[in-house]
């Protein structure tokens, strides 16, 4: 897509790039889920997306635990592949926030990995993130999840991935409680962070975008978080709200309700004017707290 070319060239400055955020109603149905998300994907590279968002549970919500395993491939699989083609047709980056992963442990532990899988134009999976935080919560009388009863923990976190629109750091859902892991990453250079999601109505109505927008003000990154929404399965319904935040904290997209697409500009001259202004990151004080960073990640020059 053209509006996806580098703005390091010489001359005028070119059109930002674009991304396109996904809101969907993922179910136990696979087939009907990749139709859908698949329309959406064409959709947003018809209107010049370099990068598409998808949220966690992009390939099914599972009305139970053995119908959730039952379900989940490894990413050499059958979805993974048609979402690279996909990629591949579209021409576009395809951040998919949230695969039920069977790893390379699936014949001893029968436990899956929830992966955010990071796909290039060419269909190659440039990264793939584990989610570290898993979500037990019990609200009495109103939610309860125990992901960690079939779904075994990340082991790390994974560097920002440089793309047309940004240094993008992958996280997942409940990970945005964390706000270690977006120091983390921002320290480590990113410049987007994601937070693809399945927020319960409940807990999202509650912390959904004062959550984001606090991430974005503390780490100054855009912040862009794909979305489940609606009745799922008969037990369960997703809050959607979907949205992109500025580095100032703005909220400058939002979906609607039901499935659909929200469109941002990346501005990372904006982004690094908003830095110089507050320089955040330079005045945090390593000699009293410690410095926030993750196993394994060098900081960004």
């Amino acid at each position: 897509s053209p509006l996806c070319h580098s703005r390091a060239m010489a001359g005028p400055p070119g059109p930002k790039p674009l991304v396109a955020v996904g809101q969907v109603t993922s179910t136990p149905d696979k087939e009907q889920n990749f139709a859908a998300c698949a329309g959406l994907v064409r959709e947003a590279a018809g209107r010049g997306a370099c990068l598409v968002f998808l949220p966690e549970g992009f390939d099914y919500i599972g009305a139970d635990t053995a119908q959730t395993l039952q379900l989940a491939e490894d990413l050499r699989g059958d979805i993974m592949g048609r979402y690279a083609q996909l990629a591949r047709d579209c021409g576009v980056w395809l951040s998919l926030g949230g695969f039920h992963e069977r790893g390379g442990d699936w014949a001893t532990t029968r436990r899956i990995y929830n992966c955010h899988a990071l796909l290039d134009p060419t269909g190659r999976l440039v990264a793939t993130y584990r989610k570290t935080h898993l979500c037990d919560v019990e609200l009495e009388g109103r939610v309860t999840m125990k992901e960690s009863s079939f779904t075994n923990p990340g082991t790390e976190i994974v560097a920002p991935v440089s793309t047309p629109a940004g240094k993008l750091g992958l996280s997942i859902c409940y990970d945005l409680r964390f706000p270690e892991i977006s120091l983390a990453l921002r320290r480590a250079g990113a410049e987007i962070l994601t937070y693809p999601s399945a927020f319960t109505v409940t807990t999202g109505a509650a912390h959904w975008e004062v959550l984001l927008r606090a991430r974005a003000i503390e780490t100054q990154c855009y912040v862009v978080a794909a979305a489940q929404t609606g009745k799922n399965h008969e037990r369960r319904t997703s809050y959607g709200h979907a949205l992109v935040v500025d580095p100032w904290g703005a909220v400058v997209a939002q979906c609607r309700e039901g499935p659909g697409l929200c469109y941002a500009e990346i501005d990372l001259d904006y982004l690094h004017r908003v830095r110089r202004e507050i320089p955040v990151h330079s005045h945090r004080r390593h000699d009293l707290y410690g410095t926030v960073a993750a196993a394994g990640l060098e900081p960004a020059p």
